[in-house]
């Protein structure tokens, strides 16, 4: 939930025609990430949770690629990627955690 509000923040400083542009995005992918874990967890067969937070580690690339090229077009400045990268490796490592906590109970 974290980083959907760093994101959402983050964005609000982009230009004005990037809003159905890379602002849209970014928000939809933050937001698909928190929304596949709440999904996942709420699935009674390890087969699902893994599917969903395996979904939501894919949109937690995209969203990577987002701020990568916010940050080459200056959307964003080099110490703001590194604030909303620290938690983004944070969201990873947790994911990664659940997804593998789950493989290796069956």
């Amino acid at each position: 939930m974290k980083l959907v509000e760093e994101v959402y923040e983050l964005t609000k400083k982009f230009p004005a025609d990037e809003m159905y542009g890379i602002i849209s995005q970014m928000r939809r992918a933050a937001i698909s990430i928190a929304s596949n874990v709440a999904e996942g967890c709420a699935r009674r067969s390890t087969r699902e949770k893994v599917q969903f937070f395996i979904m939501a580690r894919g949109s937690l690339s995209e969203l990577d690629a987002q701020l990568e090229i916010s940050l080459r077009l200056n959307f964003i400045n080099k110490q703001e990627n590194e604030v909303v990268t620290e938690r983004f490796e944070r969201v990873s490592r947790m994911l990664q955690g659940l997804i593998n906590s789950r493989l290796i109970r069956n």
